[in-house]
């Protein structure tokens, strides 16, 4: 494979434009002991527990995240509706049979024992995440091991410069990307002990790699930003088909080309390098929001997932959200998400932040409004409204309950 042609390949895949039409999620829950919350369940059991919901006849995929995490990706749904109840129907399932092993999943995005989780699954991918991750720090570990979130996956958008416009949407991403992290924070203590942050989770993507988990630059052409961003990232590994798999250090997947070494790369290779990159805004042809933190109660991820979808999808709101976060710009001038002041500014205060929380105000409103013509039931509708008036009036998050526990 040459770069021009790799960079072709990118350029084809990262953003599939058309109509809005179909949402998605991935739910991620941190499973625990029924006797106290605080344990992780061991590895043994754990193994019990993912054979028998392995065996459900779900919609959803559901696989396992390092520390155990239980993650169920929808598929694509034709409206937010289907994609909730499918989702809920899946996790009715999963739940009724997790009481069986001793086990339960938590609504929260971050563990808060008194000891970190170890990895429980020793696959060569994950092998070689530690390995990569760990050159800069305890962060990659922890995010392995030890965070949940709520992942929204909605369409690219269409090939113009209005309110569904990819260019539009991708811009709009990653400045209410933002608003999302400061209202949905739900991960302020580790340990026992207060972090310092309401979205410890965000803090851990701030942290994680110099590159790996940075957006590309605000400035140009989405698709061309993209690409370039791709190539110029380090890769994570090298897969081999035997023994574990390599890890250089430094060696960008545009050098990779370059030099053939430690093996010629191809296509395969490159689509392997595009899921070991994790920016808060991932774009797979549809766009993966990344950095909605886990919520409190079984149905609280619902309300992320109905207020971005509305957000995202409905002309209206989306003209209104695009208008609303315009004045975060500045903010977000400093660099890349999530390093900037801006999205620091979020995990760290949530929406005690003047400008977030009149930012998310605005957009909770513009979400209430729209959510009725998306086809959203009278009980989806009350659900964010009664998240509205708990947490984002007030300006408040779901973190400063726990603060409160913890105080």
């Amino acid at each position: 494979m040459t770069e021009e042609e790799a960079e072709d390949l990118l350029l084809g895949i990262c953003f599939k434009t058309g109509p809005p039409r179909t949402v998605g999620a991935e739910l991620e829950w941190l499973v625990h002991e029924l006797r106290d919350p605080r344990l992780p369940v061991p590895p043994r059991r754990l193994a019990a527990a993912i054979d028998t919901v392995r065996a459900l006849p779900l919609v959803a995929a559901l696989t396992f995240e390092p520390g155990g995490q239980l993650e169920l990706s929808s598929p694509p749904a034709a409206s937010l509706m289907e994609c909730l109840d499918s989702l809920a129907a899946d996790l009715r399932a999963v739940r009724g049979h997790s009481p069986r092993s001793g086990s339960a999943s938590a609504a929260t995005a971050w563990t808060r024992g008194l000891a970190p989780r170890a990895r429980v699954l020793h696959e060569p991918r994950y092998d070689a995440m530690e390995l990569a991750l760990g050159r800069t720090g305890p962060s990659g570990r922890a995010m392995m091991c030890e965070s949940a979130s709520v992942q929204v996956c909605l369409d690219a958008g269409v090939d113009d410069d209005g309110p569904l416009g990819y260019r539009r949407r991708w811009q709009l991403a990653h400045l209410l990307g933002a608003v999302l992290v400061a209202a949905f924070a739900n991960s302020p203590v580790h340990g026992g002990r207060r972090t310092g942050w309401r979205s410890t989770r965000q803090a851990l993507w701030t942290d994680l790699d110099p590159s790996r988990a940075l957006a590309p630059s605000p400035d140009g052409e989405p698709r061309a930003g993209w690409a370039a961003h791709v190539m110029d990232t380090p890769v994570m590994c090298v897969r081999t088909e035997q023994g574990p798999w390599a890890v250089p250090e430094g060696l960008s997947f545009r050098e990779w080309l370059r030099t053939g070494a430690p093996r010629r790369a191809d296509a395969d290779d490159l689509r392997y390098h595009l899921t070991t990159l994790f920016p808060p805004v991932r774009p797979r042809g549809h766009l993966e929001l990344r950095m909605i933190d886990a919520q409190p109660g079984p149905d609280g991820w619902m309300v992320p997932l109905a207020v971005t979808t509305a957000l995202f999808d409905d002309p209206r709101a989306a003209e209104a959200a695009h208008q609303a976060v315009l004045p975060l710009a500045p903010l977000a001038g400093g660099g890349p998400a999530p390093r900037n002041a801006l999205w620091r500014t979020a995990a760290r205060d949530g929406l005690t932040d003047p400008l977030l929380h009149r930012t998310a105000l605005t957009v909770f409103e513009a979400a209430l409004e729209a959510l009725p013509r998306t086809g959203a039931t009278p009980a989806v509708v009350g659900a964010v409204a009664a998240f509205h008036e708990r947490y984002v009036v007030p300006g408040g998050c779901p973190a400063d309950e726990l603060l409160e526990v913890a105080s």
